[in-house]
């Protein structure tokens, strides 16, 4: 009796913190529509800017999503990881490459893929060298071990960037033009953010596609659920890790060079932003590569209202109002929006 008592209070407490979720985000709603109807141009402009921001975010989300869904941990180094790959990136293009605002758009093409070619593997190679020195003596150790050492590799790997580059930042020509690429009136889209979505959108789609119908993918999300099943089905469980820590380097680079492009770039911007990419992935269900992007895409959007729109706290207040809506989601939503609940140990 006392059991199904429990139970039932239970249910009744859990309906009622749904209620109370739902009851906030209906106000948020009519906020927003209030906002829109209040000046609509201004509103998409800003949501324009939003979702360009929550992009490049998201990039860097999915390198923490994946590491994450296969082993639990949190990999600090990721975004420093993120930010050496821009800063090289920065010296391909203008020293090795020689681009500028004088080169020609087939030879930018050229110089930026070949950017590409080079950093993608080289931190690929970077990252899974990690795992394989850091993270993989401590694979049977308690989770707290492995997570101070991601905590120490992230100081290392910042502090290279430092000894490399130094506290200056460092940026790039604009060769994706900021202009209007599509106007409907005052509401404008420039060619550098459709660029950005030219290459989240197929960098997402490729990698859910692996993830969802390669052997190999297939052998992660085994791994993911269950290690020392894995291993008795016969799947080579080290490899399988060190081929997820190779795809979460290779996206790091992209993130790199795609915020390189937008942004100027130092040695501790991969903290700052892996932050926030983190926070993403956990917003949006971490170990969930849409719900990662789908997250920061928020993200995104609450900084550019915050720091746009009137009637707001503004800049200063942006990233207690992220941390904030996360706490929000996890106390309604532990499993974050797109997560799926699972027992723990599981």
């Amino acid at each position: 009796m006392a059991t199904a008592t429990a139970a039932l209070q239970r249910v009744r407490t859990s309906s009622l913190i749904d209620l109370i979720g739902l009851a906030l985000l209906a106000l948020l709603i009519v906020w927003l529509l209030f906002k829109f109807f209040e000046d609509p141009t201004r509103f998409i402009n800003i949501s324009i800017i939003g979702l360009t921001n929550g992009a490049i975010y998201g990039l860097v989300a999915l390198g923490y999503t994946l590491v994450y869904g296969i082993l639990q941990l949190i990999n600090f180094a990721h975004g420093d990881v993120f930010a050496l790959s821009g800063l090289i990136a920065s010296t391909l293009i203008i020293s090795v490459f020689g681009l500028d605002t004088e080169t020609g758009v087939f030879l930018v093409i050229v110089g930026l893929l070949g950017t590409l070619a080079v950093t993608m593997p080289a931190f690929a190679l970077f990252n899974a060298s990690i795992e394989r020195i850091a993270y993989k003596p401590l694979r049977n150790a308690p989770r707290l071990a492995p997570l101070i050492t991601a905590v120490g590799v992230s100081f290392i790997v910042q502090n290279i960037s430092l000894a490399l580059y130094g506290v200056d930042f460092e940026s790039v020509p604009n060769f994706i033009p900021r202009t209007d690429a599509i106007r409907i009136g005052d509401i404008a889209i420039q060619w550098d953010n459709i660029a950005v979505f030219l290459i989240v959108i197929p960098v997402l789609v490729t990698l859910t596609w692996f993830v969802r119908s390669t052997r190999q993918g297939k052998a992660m999300r085994a791994v993911a659920q269950d290690t020392e099943a894995s291993a008795m089905m016969g799947i080579n469980v080290n490899r399988t890790i060190s081929v997820t820590f190779f795809l979460a380097g290779s996206l790091a680079a992209v993130a790199g060079l795609v915020y390189l492009l937008q942004f100027n770039i130092r040695y501790d911007t991969g903290f700052q932003l892996g932050l926030i990419a983190f926070t993403a992935a956990v917003l949006g269900g971490i170990g969930n590569l849409s719900g990662a992007v789908l997250g920061a895409l928020m993200i995104g959007l609450v900084e550019a209202y915050n720091e746009g729109l009137d009637g707001t706290a503004g800049g200063d207040w942006t990233r207690s109002l992220v941390f904030g809506i996360l706490i929000a989601t996890l106390v309604f939503r532990p499993q974050g929006i797109l997560g799926e609940r699972t027992p723990e140990g599981a």
